[in-house]
């Protein structure tokens, strides 16, 4: 594979100012080919939901060892297939139950009312609410110190950039990928030292008082449950306020009931999901939605292609907030169903409520903001708005 393009390989540019800006176009395209097809340079890309769907429940696909050559380092259980995947999820999985994650919301809300309250002017909503409410949450969560936060920005973008698959990244961004990675390690090797000397009620000293983890497993999932318990939130914040904004549809979070504000995130989530895509390996030879694949094979699920099929979502190019029930893939299905879908659901419907409350006037300071470079994750560099607080 190293030795075509990534346009070769995917018959589109991930990283082309265009694509970045607006996928769906591509997409559409792309789907008109059909729901599952196989690329000239030998990827098979699944951009109808049925194909992408029964992928990702489909337990002959998994992780496997993943592409030959430069997967360094013990690997997050989101990249595990079972039973070891099964086995590290469990011992993480109470903490993000809805009944826990429903204990949260006074806490969130007051920190997302405290964020919002310091806005006026023209600010980011970025770097004003989108990054720093989810890693406060997640932090207070882990136990990670208040002083300590500031230190994850960089290293969590380099890791973020990383969940790109490894056969279509630059060997720059690799490397700083893996240096990210070494400095969380460092710092989770020495907090988890403290924990084991003095235990709190936070989630890393439950995993350390278990006893369950290896030093490297229970490292990789400290820096898993940090960095994806901030960085699908921040997306998913940024991306739903520049949708309302361009609707003229963020009143629609001001005042409302929390059924309402949830039924709203979850077309928001559909709309522009925060994860783009999944990649999963054939296990063995199957079939998938009748097609052939031999095992070791590659199908990359375009998860935003499938979220706008309209054999499944009626107008799926329209923003429609009291869309019928959510069937979305933006959290994934089967096993690796996203374990924190609770937390980023409450923390989006708090946060836009936040910013609605405040300022139902909000306007863009910025028609056409800058997108980050990703292919997995889709997020705003920067979002500039003119903010008004009501009266």
């Amino acid at each position: 594979m190293s030795t075509v393009t990534t346009l070769d390989l995917l018959g589109f540019d991930p990283f082309a100012p265009d694509f970045l800006r607006a996928p769906y176009r591509r997409y559409r395209e792309l789907r008109e080919q059909g729901p599952l097809f196989r690329t000239p340079a030998g990827m098979w890309l699944a951009t109808g939901y049925a194909p992408c769907a029964a992928l990702l429940r489909d337990p002959r696909f998994g992780h496997g060892e993943g592409p030959p050559g430069r997967v360094r380092g013990t690997r997050s259980f989101l990249v595990m297939d079972p039973p070891d995947h099964t086995r590290l999820r469990a011992l993480v999985s109470r903490a993000f139950t809805a009944r826990m994650i429903e204990r949260l919301r006074p806490r969130v809300s007051a920190i997302a009312e405290e964020l919002v309250g310091k806005m006026s002017g023209e600010v980011d909503v970025i770097s004003a609410l989108a990054y720093p409410l989810p890693v406060r949450v997640i932090s207070e969560m882990l136990g990670v110190p208040a002083e300590d936060q500031a230190r994850f920005q960089g290293w969590s973008e380099s890791l973020a950039r990383g969940l790109d698959p490894d056969f279509l990244l630059p060997e720059k961004m690799l490397a700083e990928r893996d240096a990210a990675r070494a400095e969380f390690h460092a710092y989770f090797a020495e907090l988890l030292v403290r924990r084991r000397a003095e235990p709190g009620q936070d989630l890393l000293s439950a995993l350390v008082t278990a006893d369950e983890l290896t030093t490297e497993e229970l490292l990789s999932t400290c820096v898993l449950l940090l960095v994806a318990g901030h960085e699908t939130t921040v997306n998913l914040i940024g991306n739903g306020t520049l949708a309302l904004l361009r609707h003229g549809a963020l009143r629609r979070f001001r005042g409302g009931d929390e059924r309402d504000t949830a039924k709203a995130v979850e077309e928001l989530l559909r709309y522009d999901p925060p994860v783009q895509l999944t990649l999963r390996f054939a296990l063995e030879d199957v079939e998938l939605c009748g097609t052939p694949i031999r095992r070791g094979e590659a199908v990359m699920a375009l998860l935003g292609a499938a979220n706008r099929d309209p054999e499944v979502f009626a107008d799926p190019e329209r923003l429609d907030l009291d869309r019928g029930p959510a069937r979305h893939l933006a959290f994934g299905l089967g096993v690796h169903f996203c374990l924190g879908a609770p937390l980023a659901r409450m923390e989006g419907a708090v946060a836009l409520s936040a910013l609605a409350t405040a300022a139902p006037d909000l306007t863009l300071a910025d028609p056409a903001p800058p997108y980050k470079e990703n292919l997995t994750l889709r997020g705003l560099a920067a979002l500039p708005v003119r903010f008004s607080p009501s009266a």
